[in-house]
């Protein structure tokens, strides 16, 4: 028996993910979507298995997050939602996995949990980048100072070459002069 492979596009699964309260997450309609089941079932699952999920893998979001999310989308396709959405965080995306069963969700989680792996190195290599952005600036910086040091030395030193110097009375022994 072979299982059909599902594909879907990373970009739509990129698409897909937000940042709220500082964090990667997923809402539910859209894993729903993705899983190739009713948001009401992923849900029904999810509160049967309510222990799996604590807050830190998924929460309900408040309506000031849900509006702002809403006006994130061209479409009103969240609208007429009587609950506010669960988001679900990476682990949350990857609990899902133990408690749907159909190949295609499973195969999705798959791909899903690739993506969020892909995103975090993509963030810790910009982090890295970004160090080294801020050493090199750092240098620069010092660079900058010690020029700036080097040409008031030789503003100084024209300065006293322009102004004649007055001619000194010499002491000690003179020769006679004739």
């Amino acid at each position: 028996m072979t299982t059909k492979q599902v594909f879907v596009p990373d970009e739509i699964v990129i698409s897909k993910i937000y940042i709220i309260r500082n964090q990667k997450v997923m809402i539910d309609s859209d894993l729903a979507e993705l899983y190739g089941i009713e948001t009401k079932r992923l849900n029904e699952q999810v509160i049967r298995n309510i222990d799996r999920f604590p807050d830190d893998f998924m929460f309900r979001l408040n309506e000031d997050e849900y509006q702002i999310l809403k006006s994130q989308f061209a479409t009103s396709r969240h609208g007429g939602k009587r609950k506010l959405p669960l988001v679900f965080t990476e682990h949350g995306v990857l609990m899902l996995s133990s408690v749907l069963n159909s190949t295609q969700a499973i195969q999705v989680n798959i791909q899903v949990m690739r993506i969020f792996t892909r995103v975090r190195k993509m963030i810790t290599d910009n982090t890295e980048i970004r160090l080294e952005v801020e050493k090199i600036k750092s240098k620069l910086d010092n660079q900058d100072k010690n020029m700036e040091i080097v040409f008031r030395y030789l503003d100084e030193l024209l300065e006293k070459q322009e102004k004649p110097t007055q001619l000194r009375k010499r002491i000690g022994y003179k020769p006679d002069e004739l």
